[in-house]
């Protein structure tokens, strides 16, 4: 599986596209921002996009979501719980003095257990609120993206509409931590970790 990590806009979210070596398709995971960028790596890997996957729906992770179906075609998925926060991202940013573009709604929408492929990768989607009502994780053999439910040494901030400290260190330790402790963690926000790693050392969730 081809893996490239971008980090983008004022807030450095981190948005991956996962590309099918053979195949040659891809899905792009949270597209936050400089659509333009995103689109160029992808031109360079000569990778077309099958799906925009959205782990939430907080602006600056879903802020290229417009510019990137527009170019693309590619079917847009979120879970419908976050799905109100796509017409707001405008309104959302401005109140931290930023700038993001209304997302278009949902082509399809994200649920637990589900299962995306693309090319002869497959993703299962696993429902992990906490963070946000609608937050997910996806996972593929040893690799997880996040979003903002776990970071290196930290978790996603529960302060905001949607957010409820209890049900996150649940969805981590409940549902993440099962995964074996060998799976690579790929965050929202910063580094990449493992889950063993976040076992012994996360001060909030380890176990």
């Amino acid at each position: 599986m081809i893996i490239e990590k971008l980090t983008v806009g004022p807030i450095q979210a981190n948005c991956f596209i996962l590309g099918c070596e053979k195949t040659k398709e891809a899905v792009v995971i949270d597209p936050g921002d400089e659509a333009d960028r995103i689109l160029l790596t992808l031109a360079k890997s000569e990778l077309k996009v099958k799906y925009i996957l959205n782990t939430h729906g907080h602006f600056d992770h879903v802020g290229a979501n417009k510019r990137l179906k527009e170019v693309t075609g590619a079917d847009l998925m979120i879970h419908k719980e976050d799905v109100p926060m796509l017409e707001q991202l405008t309104a959302t940013a401005g109140s931290f003095g930023l700038s993001a573009e209304n997302s278009p709604g949902p082509d399809k929408l994200l649920e637990e257990g589900q299962t995306i492929t693309f090319g002869e990768i497959t993703l299962q989607v696993i429902h992990t609120p906490g963070h946000s009502l609608g937050g997910v994780s996806f996972y593929t053999d040893s690799a997880l993206f996040v979003g903002d439910t776990l970071f290196a040494g930290s978790i996603g901030r529960t302060d905001l509409p949607g957010g409820d400290y209890g049900v996150l260190i649940a969805s981590i330790q409940n549902k993440l931590f099962s995964l074996g402790d060998d799976v690579t963690v790929y965050t929202g926000h910063g580094p990449e970790t493992t889950i063993g790693v976040e076992k012994r050392t996360n001060p909030f969730v380890k176990l």
